[in-house]
């Protein structure tokens, strides 16, 4: 009987894993590759100029900006899918913690789109869900298919991670061997972050990454720029 118990749990475990891999990967259809959360800017103006000060930015932005932020949004989500008031509550802080109108472009028009192909895995809860930004929308859906709350956070920000890696691939600042340099610097951070972020609550919003917020800002008046963010 433990060894059927174990196999089956065994399935359970590839079977939120394949989910998780494909909804942050990057063929997954939300435009994630339209979109740099100010990093283009950051990158023109000279704040990011080699691998090493890519990987301090990522860094602070994961454990005292957005990242943290997020990862607090996604992890509230993930816990309040069977509430609809509560999940609508924390859709709404989500959306004003948004602190650019293109920031605020880019997670509105993210969870939209990754709502739509979630669908392609049916479940009744999220049939109700409304129109939400990106984390508040991964957050609900890896909680209604039961995912594990850490595991999914881990891949959230792992994805976020790899997305800002090739916007500053894709600005011509780095190559794809720094590139995975660090992200493979970064997992002991986003682990970190992810396990934290698992136990703590709302209660624990902040963020204190003022020149990633300039930079966020500043981009909707950027002249030539690739991304939409």
């Amino acid at each position: 009987m433990a060894t059927a118990i174990t196999i089956m749990a065994e399935r359970l475990d590839t079977q939120a894993l394949l989910r998780l891999v494909t909804w942050m990967s990057p063929a997954f259809p939300v435009g994630a590759f339209s979109y740099s959360s100010g990093l283009e800017q950051a990158v023109h103006d000279r704040l990011i100029t080699d691998a090493e000060e890519l990987r301090s930015w990522l860094e602070t932005v994961l454990c005292h900006g957005s990242g943290w932020n997020d990862a607090l949004l996604f992890a509230e989500s993930y816990r309040a899918v069977n509430d609809s008031v509560r999940l609508a509550a924390v859709a709404d802080l989500a959306e004003a913690l948004a602190g650019s109108r293109e920031r605020h472009t880019e997670t509105t028009l993210q969870g939209q789109a990754f709502l739509v192909a979630a669908r392609s895995w049916p479940h009744p809860v999220l049939d109700a869900l409304p129109e939400t930004v990106y984390p508040v929308a991964v957050g609900a859906v890896a909680g209604a298919h039961e995912t594990g709350l850490e595991p999914a956070l881990a891949a959230f920000l792992n994805a976020a991670v790899s997305n800002a890696v090739s916007v500053v691939i894709r600005c011509g600042v780095i190559g794809q061997r720094d590139g995975v340099g660090v992200i493979a610097a970064l997992e002991p951070i986003i682990a970190a972050t992810a396990g934290k972020a698992a136990n703590a609550s709302l209660d624990d919003l902040g963020s204190a990454t003022i020149m990633a917020d300039i930079s966020a800002l500043k981009h909707e008046t950027l002249h030539s720029r690739l991304f939409r963010s």
